[in-house]
């Protein structure tokens, strides 16, 4: 089967192991230069090819994936500032490009943009994602992705690049990403209240590990504490490399969503206060686990 020519614009934490594993896969791939990317001498070494701007992209491109921090960037590089006249992905979009979203955003803005992606005759599919960095440059993400099904099933072999599982949200466009949002909602909002909850024993003289050994004996055992512990014990917070920030708009993302459904946030809404709060003081850029350090100060 030929492989298409695939761009992917932003080549971050995540993105670059997701751009890692597609060119080693044997798809041909280019991607956007920008300040933001993580180095990028090993996908050019895999003969990848650099774009100065998104119009040079979408014109080399069969499908292009989005892998940037949220809403606003991702109307931003389809649309540009002012539209599609201002130098967005759709401005130089060529027909039948399929447009895979693995950002972290707004279900009815992805329906918006959809709908945009095919006025400008292109295809689109949410496919948000789910473990960290290390599984990303492991090929070994979760997707969630919100598709038509036989577009699903066309690129079932370019998301098995970097994924190892597969889930069909629905067939209609932001299904990927309203799924993504209650999967945050779970896991940030797990991890913040385990962290809440670590201030808390501190300050009563609960030393760490004896609160993290009678959560993994008792309820509180799973992900969430398995990527907060190490903080807990040793002041590790790598096996978390996610900002407050970024947890602060996904949760914030999700209050949204649930406004929007009609739909209980009371406990989101505590959990978005929390993070809220830590971002107002300056805690923004540090990695989530840290929320336990911050907590046990106020």
């Amino acid at each position: 089967m030929t492989k298409q020519n695939v761009g992917i614009v932003g080549v971050g934490l995540m993105g670059h192991g997701i751009a890692l594993n597609v060119a080693r896969k044997g798809w041909p791939l280019g991607y956007l230069d920008h300040p933001g990317n993580q180095p990028t001498d090993d996908l050019d070494a895999l003969g990848a090819t650099r774009h100065a701007d998104r119009a040079s992209l979408a014109r080399a491109s069969e499908v292009v994936i989005l892998c940037v921090t949220g809403t606003p960037q991702v109307e931003d590089v389809l649309l540009g500032r002012d539209g599609p006249r201002d130098g967005g992905l759709l401005s130089a979009l060529k027909p039948g490009t399929v447009v895979i979203d693995c950002s972290t955003a707004v279900p009815a803005s992805t329906a918006r943009l959809a709908a945009a992606v095919r006025e400008a005759g292109g295809r689109f599919l949410d496919a948000p994602m789910t473990r960290t960095p290390k599984e990303a440059a492991e090929g070994r993400l979760n997707l969630l992705v919100g598709a038509e099904p036989d577009l699903f099933s066309a690129m079932q072999p370019l998301l098995s690049a970097f994924a190892e599982n597969i889930f069909h949200a629905g067939h209609e466009a932001g299904a990927g990403h309203t799924l993504k949002l209650l999967h945050n909602y779970v896991s940030l909002g797990t991890v913040t209240l385990i962290a809440e909850a670590a201030a808390s024993a501190g300050r009563a003289g609960i030393a760490p590990e004896v609160l993290v050994d009678v959560l993994r004996k008792g309820g509180g055992h799973g992900a969430a504490l398995d990527r907060l512990s190490p903080y807990l014990l040793a002041g590790d917070s790598s096996p978390m490399r996610f900002s407050i920030a970024n947890a602060r708009k996904d949760l914030s993302y999700y209050v949204a969503m649930a406004e929007t459904l009609g739909a209980a946030h009371a406990v989101a809404d505590g959990v978005l206060a929390d993070l809220d709060g830590l971002v107002e003081a300056g805690h923004g850029t540090d990695h989530l686990p840290l929320v336990a350090k911050h907590l046990a100060k106020n």
